[in-house]
């Protein structure tokens, strides 16, 4: 479990199943959980750090987003809030794009954006000020993106360009350790760039050490993430030259034949 902090409030990383982030929010006293699908570790870091725990922020319907929240309803009945275009049974403040959320118990707020594509309903949560943080969930990774399990390669585009327009110091807290998966595409996607090749030393120290490669911030992102980087004329040409791409193809489809390589890299 690691720390992140501002002069107010911290961040603990909660390890989950086999590469889940749960992220608790807190000031010392009162906390908030983002993406809760185990309760048990969430239960015991609340133990551990002596917060009581008042929100839950949800991202996206999937199982190892929203598993543990019965539980924890059961030990804390707090407020929870998600995506309104999803249904999830335990939500009881519905969210979308243009919400503002005043986190129970904490001096913190958070807009929302919908950022459809992993699902269709996915939003994410943004905190803005002078260490910006965003809270998305499944659809941009340390390197990468989502499935796209229920949407489509043109909402991803739109959902990852909200997320690109963050200043670049935004703190990226992602809900997977996949960084070097990630990574390991990118490079194959884009064997010449250097900002890249200085990322993948840098984030495989961390592994070494058992430490998470997450939070990143939006302008690493942005300098590594090929899925940030699609329009880049050498990353069309590296899927013309495997056979991914036709030449000339629009930007969607660069988009799209790079997802689906990924799928199966």
């Amino acid at each position: 479990m690691t720390i992140s902090a501002t002069p107010s409030l911290s961040i603990l990383t909660i390890p989950a199943f086999n590469d889940n982030y749960l992220w608790l929010i807190h000031d010392g006293v009162h906390a908030a959980v983002v993406d809760p699908g185990d309760a048990k570790p969430v239960l015991a870091a609340l133990k551990q750090h002596g917060l009581k725990l008042t929100a839950i922020l949800l991202t996206h319907h999937h199982a190892d987003h929203i598993g543990g929240v019965p539980e924890l309803l059961q030990h804390y009945p707090v407020p929870v809030f998600g995506p309104h275009k999803e249904t999830i049974a335990a939500v009881t403040r519905p969210l979308g794009e243009g919400s503002r959320v005043d986190v129970p118990g904490l001096d913190l707020k958070l807009a929302v954006l919908d950022v459809p594509g992993h699902t269709n309903g996915h939003i994410a949560y943004v905190r803005g000020g002078e260490q910006p943080w965003l809270f998305c969930g499944d659809t941009l990774f340390g390197g990468g993106c989502g499935r796209l399990f229920e949407g489509t390669p043109a909402q991803m585009i739109s959902s990852l360009g909200k997320l690109a327009a963050l200043p670049e110091a935004t703190l990226v807290y992602c809900a997977h350790e996949y960084t070097l998966s990630n990574l390991r595409f990118a490079r194959a996607v884009e064997p010449d760039n250097q900002a890249l090749k200085d990322r993948v030393a840098a984030e495989t120290d961390k592994r070494e050490h058992n430490l998470p490669t997450v939070p990143s911030t939006i302008g690493l992102e942005k300098a590594t993430n090929p899925f940030l980087r699609y329009r880049e004329p050498a990353i069309a040409q590296q899927l013309v030259a495997a056979d991914k791409l036709s030449p000339g193809a629009t930007p969607l489809a660069t988009f799209t034949a790079l997802r689906l390589w990924k799928n199966d890299f």
